[in-house]
């Protein structure tokens, strides 16, 4: 059954200390996304990083489409790998729809994580009533069209859109191929879910300490995505960046590492 799991999301161990760091990638992305800011953990810390389902080098074939109609199968996922592996005191950090994936596994199983720190996190996407998600419903039902009929296309708007980030172009490319590496049928379901999933009434049941890092220019996880969701979780630490975009921990690795250090620091007792 290890066997099973660790093939399964393709987990991968390294680092040399006892403390746990559990990455977990954003859509459409895969474990080697992190590479930019494991290394100045790995000194002190024991890093796990994985692939979901469908993603990177994951087992294509253990997808379910019923356990990931929705986001607690991929939250399950990272409960699977935790007790696979024996975890305890786990740190999550985890990029985009991985915040919410990580806040869903820590409600299950709270005393299985030391912290969480949420990178470009979302709620919702879509916008409400009093709220901002940063899209409307068909917004979103536009973009699973083009990618029912364009995939090609789909990815070549998203990845710049995503990455935003014109004076780093390898980025948007690497993102691009990502997406497009990636199994077509399954993240196109991955998509909906993340993008119409809601998880506002899970932010005020957390306790786990959590840092929320907020990106500048994110048009996927806008200020007041991140400003709501720090007002919703008692136990929480905002930081804006100076990092533009929506995936920091490539474009700013180096703003991101700082950042999550200044908290963990206040984490260890």
């Amino acid at each position: 059954m290890t066997q099973g799991i660790v093939k399964r999301n393709n987990v991968t161990i390294k680092g040399e200390g006892e403390k746990i760091i559990l990455f977990a990638h954003g859509f459409g992305c895969d474990q080697n996304m992190w590479r930019f800011i494991t290394p100045a953990f790995e000194k002190d810390h024991k890093i796990v990083l994985f692939d979901y389902i469908g993603c990177g080098n994951s087992d294509t074939s253990a997808y379910n489409f019923e356990k990931y109609s929705n986001l607690r199968g991929y939250a399950q996922d990272v409960l699977d790998i935790c007790m696979e592996l024996q975890l305890s005191n786990v740190i999550f950090i985890g990029h985009s729809v991985s915040s919410m994936i990580g806040l869903l596994a820590a409600l299950e199983q709270p005393n299985l994580f030391n912290s969480l720190v949420l990178i470009g996190p979302s709620a919702r996407y879509i916008n409400d009533e009093n709220y901002k998600g940063g899209f409307s419903q068909e917004d979103l039902e536009g973009l699973l069209n083009v990618m029912d009929n364009n995939y090609l296309g789909w990815a070549n708007f998203l990845a710049p859109t995503v990455m935003k980030n014109d004076d780093k172009p390898e980025l948007t490319e690497e993102l691009k191929e990502s997406f497009c590496s990636s199994d077509r049928t399954i993240t196109r379901k991955f998509a909906e879910v993340t993008f119409f999933s809601d998880n506002r009434d899970d932010l005020p049941k957390i306790d786990v300490p959590c840092l929320i890092l907020q990106c500048s220019e994110d048009v996927i996880a806008p200020d007041e995505v991140g400003q709501y969701i720090h007002k919703h979780i008692k136990n929480s630490t905002y930081k804006k960046m100076k990092a533009t975009g929506h995936c920091p921990h490539m474009s700013h690795p180096e703003e991101t590492i700082k950042f999550t250090k200044e908290f963990l620091k206040h984490q260890y007792h």
